[in-house]
């Protein structure tokens, strides 16, 4: 029988077990451990930032009994912009010595402007779920994204943004389910978004934004 699970907030006590559900989901829904010399550059791009930035918007799915070990996440930002900025000021100079390569994740790591989609203008807010193999298929994934769209539409913001591989196409249908749509497509990557509030709709902003370093 499965372990009852349980969404709560971020816990500092969650990190490394939010880590190791990153690695183990990091090859479009796979384990991405053996892809990298440091598996570890994953959750430093897309946990660690948002753990240490913005806690109050993670939330944990977590079994309840026990020690409460954490098989899924979903996390993000309100303001995209405003962290990217963040990021480079706070997180960046205490990661960036970890990871000497020039591979594709390490110029991720380094230039945090990948995330300024000019397209997603219109959607201040972006995220990142992912959930072990064994905690799929029991709705609780639509929870916790009920649970972060919830948090944001109370902090006032209206719209979010999240981008994905093509490749990941049990991903593409699982936002599609959930209402997003596509909004843009670039190397590889889709760029996805919806409304935070069921029902409604954005209107698409054509705003100046840094452009993507090239992977």
């Amino acid at each position: 029988m499965s372990a009852p699970l349980e969404i709560r907030p971020y816990r500092p006590s969650d990190r490394e077990g939010l880590y190791e559900v990153c690695v183990r989901t990091g090859d479009n829904g796979a384990d991405a451990a053996a892809l990298y010399p440091d598996p570890r550059i994953l959750p430093d791009i897309f946990v660690g930032p948002y753990l240490a930035l913005e806690p109050e918007l993670a939330f944990v799915l977590a079994e309840s009994e026990g020690a409460g070990r954490p098989v899924g996440y979903i996390l993000g930002t309100a303001d995209t912009a405003a962290f990217v900025a963040r990021y480079r000021a706070r997180w960046l100079p205490g990661v960036a010595d970890r990871y000497p390569g020039d591979g594709a994740r390490e110029r991720e790591l380094r230039h945090p402007e990948w995330m300024l989609w000019p397209e997603a203008a219109g959607h201040p807010a972006h995220l990142h779920i992912d959930l072990l193999p064994e905690a799929q298929g029991r709705g609780h994934g639509r929870q916790l994204m009920r649970t972060y769209l919830d948090a944001l539409a109370a902090a006032g913001v209206g719209a979010v943004h999240l981008s994905m591989g093509e490749a990941n196409h049990a991903a593409r249908a699982f936002y599609d389910r959930l209402g997003f749509t596509e909004l843009a497509r670039r190397g590889g990557g889709v760029l996805m978004g919806r409304a935070t509030a069921d029902g409604q709709t954005v209107t698409p902003k054509s705003v100046a934004m840094p452009t993507r370093p090239e992977a």
